[in-house]
């Protein structure tokens, strides 16, 4: 349980806020509000894309959406759930980057685009990885999911209940590199979704911001990668994301830029050639920075407030962002919209480091539009009976003192 004081402290922060006023909503969590461009602006974004997205990383508020829930085949964008699951595998160590990953017949067979792995080939999961984000590795991903769940289909199964996780309705996989088959399918929102999830897990843009880089530096077959996303080169600001093409999806992408302290995310899917796919999503880009901008409130891993817990040892912990909290604008809006609420759930020792300990709830106009995890910043154990008598003796002689 949170001390008095600490309780206080909240009340505090809730009266500052974003800006003056209270958010009066139910806990339960409410789905991101859709702000749609004027008709002129929404003729001019995505027009030979099949279905396309624009979307806040930080808030997860929909800008711009065409045919977003259509469920179309993803090609080769299916690899961001598999980017996905090993960057939440090697944050819960149950891998590393220097892990060796041996490739077995069945990876070494797959087609399409690939690194071209021989059967017993062993490269690290940083190269396998490299080579998945930049070249659309076919056989990497193959070879990567048969290390982390033992084989291709049971991590299939673990890319299915992650998507139920993040409630992605529109999507079902059966493979986890996007080559054609049979029920494996996405839309471009839960693209969005699920790479807005990815971004969370900042180390992947160190490969998919590359334009192009080597494997097998050090032996005489070095092989030379070139990213399939020509946009991390070509407009500024991008770092990411994921190419796919095939003859039945046609040319899609999800792709991510920054300016300043606002990240978008874009979609398309079903584009008739790839210099179209990266002209439309230049122009979402265009439009989403020219009508836009957000604010970061508290950044991931930023204090939000001390927390006192009674019976525990510390007694004061640091409350951190889970992840990073803002608000998005259009330009010219004015931010008195916009209230911040603080929300505690009771705690009792012992807590570990990362352990939620509440939300950050956002609202505009009343209405919840984002919330984020507030964490416990360092381990707390419960307090013994001798610190409990020892803090009990303290409080006597302070009011005595008074």
């Amino acid at each position: 349980m949170w001390g008095r004081a600490f309780k206080r402290t909240v009340l505090a922060g809730l009266a500052a806020g974003v800006v003056a006023g209270a958010c009066l909503l139910p806990v339960a969590s409410a789905r991101a509000t859709e702000t749609k461009p004027d008709e002129k602006s929404q003729v001019q974004i995505a027009k030979q894309a099949v279905s396309a997205i624009v979307m806040d990383a930080a808030t997860g508020q929909v800008l711009f959406e065409k045919n977003a829930h259509d469920r179309l085949p993803p090609a080769s964008i299916t690899k961001i759930m598999t980017m996905l699951l090993v960057m939440e595998a090697i944050e819960a160590g149950k891998v590393k980057l220097t892990d060796h990953i041996r490739t077995s017949e069945r990876a070494a067979s797959m087609g399409g685009s690939q690194i071209f792995l021989e059967p017993g080939e062993e490269m690290t999961l940083e190269d396998m990885m490299k080579g998945i984000a930049l070249g659309s590795a076919n056989d990497a991903s193959v070879a990567v999911a048969e290390h982390l769940a033992g084989s291709e289909e049971e991590f299939v199964r673990l890319m299915n209940q992650r998507a139920q996780e993040l409630g992605l309705k529109d999507t079902h996989f059966s493979n986890c590199n996007g080559l054609p088959v049979e029920n494996h399918y996405t839309s471009a929102y839960d693209v969005a979704v699920m790479s807005r999830e990815l971004l969370k897990h900042e180390g992947i843009l160190k490969w998919t911001s590359m334009y192009q880089d080597y494997l097998r530096k050090d032996t005489d077959k070095p092989f030379w990668l070139v990213n399939t996303n020509k946009l991390v080169r070509f407009y500024p600001g991008v770092d990411g994301l994921k190419t796919g093409f095939t003859s039945e999806s046609r040319y899609c992408l999800s792709a991510t830029a920054k300016r300043g302290e606002f990240r978008v995310i874009a979609v398309v899917m079903g584009e008739p050639t790839s210099p179209t796919r990266n002209a439309e999503i230049a122009g979402m880009f265009d439009w989403a920075f020219a009508n836009f901008y957000s604010e970061a409130i508290y950044k991931k891993g930023q204090v939000v407030q001390p927390g006192r817990i009674d019976k525990a040892v510390p007694r004061e912990i640091p409350l951190i962002a889970g992840d990073t909290v803002g608000i998005l604008l259009k330009k010219g809006e004015k931010k008195d919209a916009y209230t911040k609420q603080i929300e505690l759930l009771p705690v009792k020792p012992p807590l570990k480091k990362g352990d939620v300990v509440g939300h950050i709830i956002l609202c505009k106009n009343g209405q919840e539009i984002a919330r984020s995890p507030i964490l416990a910043g360092q381990d707390a154990e419960r307090a013994g009976y001798g610190t409990m008598l020892k803090r009990t003796f303290d409080s006597w002689l302070k009011f005595g003192a008074s």
